[in-house]
């Protein structure tokens, strides 16, 4: 077998400070867009932070109409329903603003007003076809309203599937925006639970790209085109990652405490935006695995500061319940860069035979903030476990990114640790 040797970092074009928002209609207008789906979420819409958005799209002479999405995580139904909007519609361009809901609606909806077809043709394998796209989708700028996902620059949307209680997600190269404005004056006053989902989502993100399997331990692709999104750590990423890791650790808390404090803000907004440049392109392991099913087994948890009476685990709480267990597990294979991200996190030396370090760090954050830290806190127990299991393992795709060799026994393992 040829390993890989050749790394690759893909990144839309980034536009980051206060303000970045109301560039919108200058991007789209150079990307030749004359009509455009702008896609939010209700309660965004119904606040109207979206506005500003809005009233420069119009400014650029650009035809607007919104969709805005439900509350909560996107769902097939959801999905579906907004790609038919944006298929019935005759847009030659898509903006998204909001948290991950929106942005991976607005990904969803390029591709399908592109290219139709069924949404589950491009769901990824074993749930759906995993087809690729048969070319770019319509031209997309994201526009980010929390400091967590990373969406905005990366290229991959989620989706919930009730039915069978479990989450699963479309992933392809042109799924990527072409254009990230990230404007931190739009986390401003974000609730104090929401910030700590979405900052400790962004954590993880940049944790599990650092200490995810090298990427020349792959087999080298046949030709560029079939190089993963997710190679695994390489140096590119690794710049973005580990800035990522050491922005958390500085503003997280900060950000969670005070929803005015505009420095925290920004710091948290370029650590959701460097882990997602990073992620998007080295990939996630065993706690984003894990979070697929915890999230989307069982809807009866209501997230604080979330806003409706909508039941779920948020994404970023339901990938950091099991993080310190993953860490502990995974630390072994790669002990170098566990105790790297724990120092950045920590920003202080830790001993090199610190065996838990990174996740005993991520554990204290995760308390300082106030997110849960057990399955039990949001509505699960030892009973679930096997099933979670099977869900676990059908993210493939990130369980490849894993350091080490991950089978049934080791995700039980973590998720026992983590009830």
């Amino acid at each position: 077998m040829t390993l890989e040797t050749v790394a690759v970092l893909a990144v839309p074009k980034l536009a980051f400070g206060r303000g970045a928002s109301t560039e919108a209609g200058a991007h789209l207008r150079a990307l030749g867009v004359k009509r455009a789906l702008l896609v939010t979420d209700a309660f965004l819409a119904q606040i109207g932070l979206h506005e500003p958005v809005l009233a420069a799209v119009r400014a650029a002479g650009i035809e607007v109409e919104v969709h805005a999405v439900p509350a909560g995580e996107p769902t097939e139904v959801s999905m579906r329903a907004a790609a038919d909007a944006a298929i019935a519609g005759g847009y030659d361009g898509v903006i998204g603003v909001g948290g991950g809901s929106a942005l991976d609606t607005a990904k969803v909806c390029a591709l399908m007003a592109k290219h139709g077809g069924e949404l589950r043709d491009y769901v990824n394998a074993p749930i759906g076809a995993a087809k690729p796209p048969p070319g770019p989708v319509l031209p997309l700028v994201a526009v980010p309203t929390t400091a967590g996902t990373g969406s905005e620059v990366t290229a991959v949307a989620i989706l919930d599937l009730p039915d069978e209680k479990v989450k699963t997600g479309i992933s392809h190269p042109y799924l990527r925006p072409l254009v990230a404005l990230v404007d931190p004056d739009l986390t401003l006053g974000l609730p104090a639970a929401v910030t700590a989902a979405c900052g400790i989502d962004a954590l993880l993100h940049a944790a599990e790209a650092y200490t995810s399997r090298p990427f020349t331990t792959r087999e080298a692709a046949p030709d560029p085109a079939h190089r993963p999104a997710y190679q695994g750590s390489h140096p590119l990423a690794d710049v973005w990652v580990r800035h990522a890791i050491e922005l958390c650790g500085r503003f997280l808390e900060r950000a969670v405490a005070d929803g005015s404090d505009l420095e925290a803000r920004s710091g948290m907004m370029m650590a959701a935006t460097a882990a997602g440049v990073g992620f998007g392109n080295a990939g996630v392991h065993i706690p984003h695995a894990c979070s697929y099913p915890i999230a989307g087994l069982r809807h009866a948890w209501h997230a604080p500061g979330y806003p409706g009476e909508a039941r779920f685990v948020p994404h970023g709480l339901a990938c950091a319940i099991t993080a310190p267990a993953a860490f502990r597990m995974t630390e072994a294979a790669l002990p170098d860069r566990h105790r790297e991200a724990a120092e950045l996190l920590l920003a202080r030396p830790v001993e090199r035979d610190d065996r838990t370090a990174l996740g005993d760090a991520v554990l204290a954050l995760m308390r300082s903030v106030g997110v849960p830290t057990g399955l039990r806190e949001v509505g699960y127990d030892a009973d679930d476990v096997p099933v979670m299991v099977e869900g676990a393992l059908k993210q493939q795709r990130l369980l490849q990114c894993a350091p080490l060799e991950v089978g049934a026994a080791e995700i039980e393992a973590v998720l026992r640790e983590s009830l």
